[in-house]
């Protein structure tokens, strides 16, 4: 609803619409509006509200992207206190692994730029500067290492709800770790762990989501996608690195607290892309082609395989008709 006002607004650029109006147009109460004006501006939005005129939308201010901007209005108990905020990094997952040792559970790297980040797979990661949030997340969880690639889904359900709650349109999941929009990639997630037999030394959870990108190498072009080629517009990268900690903090501690994914699974069930779809599912055994039914509590991807019989997956790269042809 919040992208519904604001194209109303810069339609009208310059001109007042008063509440009544939009309510007439939009079919939602006046106070709903006032609560959407308020998040709009705190977005980063320019918008003039003048009693008995109305609200109209003057211009998007520069946003200001810094670790005092960001943790001055952090809403978390932990996760983002303590941030490392770079202007550029080869890549946060990097940095965040050479320190994570040293550093305290629910570290925060944060880089306005990275030259070589990279996704599953060793695959690259388009990062220019000023462009997207680019994220890393130190953990030291006390669970068993085999528990850990839960992580990943923590963090894709979590950024799946930060964006939507930013720029008011569905985005959707491919399991484990690709968050769509119009078909095309906007984030990525990609969990690396260092343990030992004793159990897990630290977990780097590493975030990358294309925000205001305009343009994306030629091998790219079919696959990727950023949130302001799809909205055409601007959209506040600190709104959505707020809204992230804030969902991934809540998420993470139930899974820590109850070993249960099931508020996470709920989330990547609803936004699922893949359930009741003919896929690919590829690994080092071989390419197969399956029925996805459902996504179990552990977060594994529920099939129905060649043979007709119900089947766990642990793990594999899908693809999807109409989509892309792999996940980073």
């Amino acid at each position: 609803m919040k992208s519904k006002i604001l194209n109303m607004l810069k339609a009208n650029e310059n001109k007042f619409l008063s509440s009544a109006e939009i309510s007439e147009a939009l079919n939602i109460s006046r106070q709903a509006i006032s609560k959407h004006m308020t998040q709009l501006k705190k977005q980063g939005h320019n918008i003039e509200s003048v009693s008995r005129k109305g609200h109209r939308y003057v211009s998007a201010v520069e946003e200001i992207y810094n670790k005092a901007e960001i943790v001055s209005e952090l809403d978390t108990d932990t996760l983002g206190k303590k941030m490392i905020f770079l202007e550029t990094v080869d890549s946060t997952n990097n940095y965040a692994k050479n320190i994570a040792l040293e550093h305290d559970d629910m570290t925060v790297v944060l880089a306005d730029e990275q030259t070589a980040g990279k996704g599953r797979l060793g695959r690259q990661w388009a990062s220019e500067k000023g462009s997207g949030i680019w994220m890393s997340i130190i953990l030291k969880p006390d669970i068993e290492p085999a528990e850990a690639p839960k992580i990943t889904q923590i963090a894709a359900a979590a950024m799946t709800e930060a964006i939507e709650s930013v720029v008011g349109e569905s985005i959707g999941i491919k399991w484990p770790n690709d968050i769509i929009y119009k078909k095309k990639k906007v984030c990525g997630v990609l969990t690396e762990m260092s343990a030992e037999l004793g159990g897990i030394n630290y977990v780097v959870v590493g975030i990358g989501v294309n925000v205001n990108q305009t343009q994306f190498p030629e091998e790219l072009v079919d696959k990727a996608i950023s949130l302001k080629m799809g909205l055409e517009r601007e959209v506040s990268r600190k709104a959505i690195v707020l809204s992230f900690l804030k969902s991934f903090e809540v998420l993470y501690q139930d899974f820590i607290t109850t070993n249960s994914l099931k508020r996470t699974i709920e989330i990547c069930k609803s936004r699922s892309i893949l359930l009741n779809e003919t896929v690919r599912i590829i690994t080092k055994a071989g390419t197969r082609t399956v029925k996805v039914i459902d996504i179990n509590e552990n977060g594994q991807l529920v099939i129905v395989n060649e043979n007709g019989e119900r089947e766990q997956v642990f793990y594999g790269e899908v693809s999807v008709r109409g989509l892309y042809e792999y996940i980073d």
